[in-house]
């Protein structure tokens, strides 16, 4: 697919606790391997892919990996406006990034677009699989959590690829077939969604 075949345009953040996974799930997505030198990143960074929706129409995601370190906060929220899509990850063998979870929930709703579709991701389960008394965050709770607040749910590991493609594409098409049901649809013009980079945000290099 070239670069400017495609139906709609969304733009997607990755949130979440410093170290759940972000930049290697969206490594592993976009470049279908790990990065080479994994680094925290700093700020923000994104990624674009064309995906093909079960219906035949074409998306061009732009996914942005944002810093879950809290000095980044004010950088990382400012880019959550215009966001569509958001995939909210915790690691299944830390406690806290899932209960932090209900935190980047609520910024993204209080900053983002209104009727922005969530996709809750439990990462790291290739370390539960090889140590099941490693995790801390049971896929029943996790599930109860989505399903209270209106999430949607996958378990993955970006190490193994296990359910990333999945996990993307599913949200994908859950925001297509949001708009496509009548929700807000300002923005969007002769079926192609307007956005872009939002007023005062600078592109970026992809993400490693």
């Amino acid at each position: 697919m070239g670069d400017d075949d495609y139906d709609q345009f969304y733009k997607v953040v990755l949130v979440g606790d410093a170290t759940v996974g972000k930049t290697h799930l969206l490594s592993r997505y976009v470049k279908s391997r790990l990065p080479k030198a994994p680094t925290a990143t700093v700020g923000v960074e994104f990624a674009t892919r064309i995906v093909q929706l079960s219906n035949g129409r074409k998306v061009k995601a732009q996914i942005w990996d944002t810093a879950g370190q809290e000095r980044y906060k004010a950088i990382t929220s400012t880019h959550y406006r215009r966001a569509v899509g958001a995939l909210l990850v915790y690691d299944v063998t830390k406690e806290t990034s899932f209960k932090n979870a209900a935190k980047w929930m609520e910024e993204l709703r209080q900053s983002a677009e209104p009727d922005i579709v969530i996709m809750l991701v439990g990462n790291k389960v290739d370390l539960a699989d090889k140590d099941p008394a490693s995790r801390q965050v049971y896929y029943d709770a996790a599930q109860e959590f989505a399903n209270q607040n209106g999430l949607f749910f996958y378990e993955t590991s970006a190490f193994t690829d296990i359910n990333v493609k999945e996990a993307f594409e599913r949200l994908l098409q859950e925001i297509y077939d949001q708009e496509s049901r009548g929700g807000n649809n300002e923005g969007i013009t002769d079926g192609l969604r307007i956005g872009g980079l939002p007023e005062g945000e600078k592109q970026v290099s992809s993400c490693c």
